[in-house]
Formats: structure tokens, sequence, C-alpha cells
């Protein structure tokens, strides 16, 4: 595990939709109250590019992050169980370095998960319910940053949301 760090554990591969699809199906077991955000929430609103990682807004409470390590105790490094209780409150992102990476934040753009959890828009992808950022959310999320990669990616969700209000 790496706490705000931009490395990718050397040993972690690229995360793909079926490990999103496990990791959920995992938080959802455990009722963890997490919104994707990021890259798989772009590929959810349809804009087809590679991501490195798969990031999730999660709900601060300590209850919630207690089941969030359950949850992510089925991965093989387990990576989970460096995290400390009080990581997520001194990091901005906290890296899960598993066999792919994690980025775990309580605040994306300003905005908690219980500031922005009824913009979640839900896909079931093999029968699981995932609760992704949906383009509004995204624009907010993302309209902050100074990233290279976010620049691209507003001008799609602009041109998205366009379309849907037109």
């Amino acid at each position: 595990m790496c706490s705000e760090s931009n490395d990718r554990s050397e040993y972690s591969r690229i995360p793909t939709i079926d490990d999103l699809i496990r990791v959920c199906r995992s938080l959802n077991d455990n009722y963890v109250k997490y919104i994707v955000i990021g890259e798989m929430a772009m590929i959810n609103a349809g804009y087809a590019r590679a991501t490195e990682d798969i990031d999730l807004l999660i709900e601060s409470s300590k209850e919630n992050r207690e089941k969030l390590k359950v949850s992510l105790e089925y991965l093989p490094d387990k990576a989970v169980n460096q995290m400390k209780d009080e990581d997520l409150d001194n990091y901005i992102v906290v890296k899960i370095a598993d066999e792919f990476v994690i980025d775990l934040l309580v605040k994306a753009g300003g905005y908690e998960y219980k500031d922005i959890s009824h913009f979640i828009n839900y896909s079931e992808i093999e029968g699981v319910k995932i609760p992704f950022a949906g383009p509004e959310l995204l624009y907010k999320l993302k309209k902050s940053t100074l990233r290279e990669k976010d620049k691209l990616n507003l001008l799609f969700l602009e041109e998205l949301l366009k379309k849907k209000f037109n």
C-alpha cells in the first residue's frame, strides 16, 4: 500500500472491467457506501480510454471504512491490511497497490460522499449494481483539476452534457 504516491507498485497490473466488477460485488456484499469515480466512471460514460487504477470515493464513517477493509481483503496480497485507520484522513489519496491499484478518497474535487451521493448513476454489469459518478458529477469533480488528461475528459463531458440537455 502506498499513501499519496504517483508510483504504481511494480507488481500491480492494469485493472480490467472484470476486476471492477469483483471489487464492487465485494463492496456491495459488505454494504460499503462508495462511488466509482475517475477513469472507470469515464469509461462507463462512454469515453474509451485506458486507466491505471480503480478510483473510489467512499463515505468517511468509521463503520464504512471497516466494511471497506473487509471487502478488499479478498485481493491476493491483502495490501488493504497495511492501511491505517487515519490514512484516509491524512492523505488525499490512499493507494491500495495489490494485484491492481485501487485509489481510495474520502473527498474529491472538494466534495464528500454525502454531498454528491444523489448524483450516482447505477449500472448493472454482470449482475452487479455499480454506483458510478454520472457525467454531471464527473464534470463537477474534474473541473477544478489541472491534469492534462482531465482537460480531455472535461471536453468529452461538456459535449456529452450538451447533447443530453439539447
